[in-house]
């Protein structure tokens, strides 16, 4: 039987710990904190995952929340009119909703984590409460066949070196504040239709609101992406929950006022249900080098970390968690060398390279044809509907998103096709 440890309980730290586990590994997985300490603590991201990772949840049959979780069948994009905001509240400029093939969803992490990991340790798998250090590590490596590294932050992150090719920006590109609310009315423009919406205001940052299930049933979030040392960019040492829902709001009144005409009588979800802070997108090399000599695999935004404006991380974190497992169950009894750490990041990147081309895309300021693109989405649905499914699967913006004259291509043929 191989042992293989797993330092660090999120999205996918824990998927591959269990995929593992029910495939008969011993596994050790290695938390810095309890269950309970991650259900009453404050949230940790804003998780909304579409059908691909979804499926990689319930093809190991942890999808424990599905029918509770709000089901999320469509994205929409709003854009307000450059400029509006300067005399009063912002004008629309685009609206429109396109439709998901299938559903998305929303668990907050402080749910599904904790019920993992509560769920690995009853179904006999060995669980370590500990901050993990390198030192720990490296007696670690010595004793388990396989060491992957999950745990996004701290000291462990640092063994991983930059990949500068694949990184392009070396400052954070927006200041994230995010809000978990109960009393947010429905949009009336789609009424009974339940959406992400992605708030897009023109040189200032973007707002993303999301239906979830957290701690207290169902509930929304809204996540502000402010550009840095912009007007959005006030969160930044607010401390006090109140005070950093009330700031949200006021910015809600002003850049999106279509948004914030349901959450007047918005109230925040607990005392965690806030989080600020900001990073730069890092794709690193996948493999750590201990100083005794031992290698351990880094495992999803360890390695590939993307800006949320794309709201890729969890589902990212799902299909590394699926691909990894993969990787794993197919070596048999092979050892888990260099190369073979190398080629199951491969095997990870193949997907997540589309994920992170996008997202720096999304970060910059639009071409003329994205915005035409995005304009385009408001006539014709299918096009709508093709921006919408992008989102679970990043690949297909290869053919029509980036290169100009693709997308000229692809919006004549679709005003062809509706005008036949």
């Amino acid at each position: 039987m191989r042992k293989i440890l797993v330092v660090g309980a999120g999205q996918s730290g824990l998927q591959i710990a269990l995929g593992l586990q029910s495939q008969g590994y011993e596994v050790t997985l290695m938390s810095n904190r309890t269950a309970d300490e991650i259900r009453t603590g404050r949230v940790m991201s804003t998780q909304c995952m579409f059908h691909t990772a979804l499926q990689h949840e319930r093809d190991l049959q942890l999808n424990f929340w599905e029918s509770q979780a709000p089901k999320i069948e469509g994205l929409g994009v709003s854009v307000a009119a450059p400029g509006s905001w300067a005399e009063g509240p912002a004008a629309r400029a685009i609206d429109w909703l396109g439709r998901l093939d299938g559903y998305a969803q929303s668990v907050d992490q402080r749910v599904k984590m904790a019920g993992w990991m509560e769920t690995f340790a009853q179904r006999g798998g060995q669980l370590v409460i500990h901050g993990a250090a390198v030192g720990d590590l490296d007696y670690f490596a010595r004793t388990y066949d396989l060491v992957l590294v999950a745990a996004g932050k701290g000291e462990l992150v640092q063994m991983f070196a930059r990949d500068p090719e694949r990184s392009p920006y070396s400052e954070p590109q927006r200041a994230l504040a995010v809000s978990y609310v109960h009393g947010l009315g429905p949009r009336p423009e789609h009424p009974g239709t339940e959406g992400v919406r992605c708030n897009l205001v023109p040189g200032v940052g973007e707002l993303f609101v999301m239906p979830c299930l957290t701690t207290s049933g169902r509930a929304d979030i809204l996540f502000w992406e402010g550009i840095p040392g912009g007007p959005l960019d006030v969160f930044n040492g607010v401390k006090d929950p109140a005070e950093h829902l009330s700031l949200t709001l006021e910015l809600m009144e002003r850049y999106v006022p279509w948004e914030y005409a349901r959450a007047t009588k918005v109230e925040l979800t607990d005392a965690g249900g806030t989080l600020a802070g900001r990073y730069a997108p890092t794709v690193r090399n996948p493999i750590g080098r201990l100083p005794g000599g031992g290698l351990v695999l880094g495992v999803a935004d360890v390695v590939v970390a993307n800006d949320p404006i794309t709201g890729q991380g969890s589902n990212s974190a799902s299909k590394c968690a699926a691909a990894y497992l993969a990787s794993i169950v197919e070596r048999g009894d092979k050892p888990f060398d260099e190369e073979w750490m190398r080629a199951t990041f491969d095997r990870y990147w193949d997907t997540a390279q589309h994920v992170t081309k996008w997202t720096n895309a999304m970060l910059a300021p639009p071409p003329e044809h994205i915005l035409n693109l995005i304009g385009a989405a408001g006539e014709l649905q299918p096009v709508a509907d093709r921006f919408a499914n992008g989102f679970n699967d990043p690949s297909d913006f290869e053919n029509f998103f980036y290169d100009p004259e693709k997308t000229q291509a692809y919006l004549a043929d679709v005003s062809g096709a509706g005008a036949a």
